[in-house]
């Protein structure tokens, strides 16, 4: 009888290390970035320390290093069999995750490790956010209460501006978000043919539609990061964010949220839960956590917001 696909026990295409088995693979890389650097790129109530940066993203930053040359290396050798004149191709860095798991840090973290290579003195960080549909096409399309679901962005301005990186044109403008109005920006920001790019965001790692040939942002990577957390836990993290944010950002004149500034504790925690449950879970559920396994490292959180595991694809 024969069996079907989900009757099919497949191994695991991941390495998994612990974190203090992870932390060797260091080995003498020096550690480049300061307190000062952490308090400028650590994320709201975040506790990211000089030891996680030791112990996750120096080895992480190694790892890329190797892979950036050897990614090169063999363009080259492809250049070489066509005929063609080399030119450096940018390296891309997906990074995906929920909302309020940490992606923007571990972003911001690899641009600054990166940044001290000697054969990637040009790294960029663009987030997706930008590439929303602005608010007021929300509105027209009845999708405000579904932004950063899939159907909230612009797929197609986010493809074109990811293939036009990798063939080298020498300057790509990245659309800005503004997060304090909560809307798309009129202003771009240029990208000047970066060694690395790092591009940020939740439906990073989304397959194409299903659409006979369709392209997927995730085809044009060279590697990608998903930060992954407990449903459960992130929730936590989101419900303290927000009322972290109602003391700062929301109090604001200018802000979008600025109603939830005088909101009390109770009524706080019950706004960013109903927010939670209404849009941010079902869209992890259906739309971020499904594309973990398309990631080439899984970097695994615990309660205390600190990396655990890190799963590297072997396979």
């Amino acid at each position: 009888m024969p069996h079907s696909s989900a009757d099919i026990s497949l191994p695991s295409p991941y390495a998994e290390f612990g974190r203090a088995e992870w932390a060797h693979l260091r080995e003498n890389h020096p550690m480049s970035l300061t307190q000062d650097d952490l308090a400028r790129l650590r994320g709201l109530g975040e506790p990211l320390d000089l030891d996680e940066v030791e112990q996750v993203y120096l080895p992480l930053s190694r790892l890329l290093h190797f892979y950036v040359e050897a990614t090169h290396g063999l363009r080259l050798a492809t250049s070489e069999f066509l005929g063609e004149r080399p030119a450096r191709v940018p390296y891309i860095i997906g990074v995906a995750g929920s909302v309020a798991v940490g992606k923007s840090t571990t972003a911001r973290i690899l641009k600054e490790l990166l940044l001290r290579w000697p054969q990637t003195p040009r790294v960029a960080l663009v987030t997706t956010d930008g590439f929303l549909l602005p608010n007021a096409e929300l509105e027209r399309r009845g999708l405000m209460q579904r932004k950063g679901f899939p159907e909230s962005y612009d797929r197609r301005a986010l493809l074109r501006f990811v293939a036009d990186i990798k063939s080298g044109m020498p300057v790509v403008q990245a659309p800005q978000y503004d997060h304090l109005t909560y809307d798309v920006l009129p202003t771009t920001t240029p990208v000047a043919k970066p060694d690395v790019l790092i591009l940020e965001g939740l439906n990073v790692l989304a397959p194409a539609p299903d659409q006979t040939d369709a392209l997927a942002v995730s085809d044009f990577f060279d590697f990608s990061v998903y930060v992954d957390a407990d449903p459960e836990q992130i929730e936590t993290w989101y419900v303290e964010r927000f009322l972290r944010l109602r003391r700062t950002a929301f109090a604001d004149p200018d802000s979008y949220f600025r109603r939830y500034a005088e909101l009390s504790d109770e009524q706080a925690r019950a706004t960013a839960r109903g927010i939670w449950e209404s849009i941010n879970k079902p869209n992890l559920i259906e739309n971020v956590l499904p594309t973990r396994g398309r990631a080439t490292l899984v970097l695994t959180k615990g309660q205390d917001h600190t990396v655990e595991t890190i799963r590297l694809r072997k396979v």
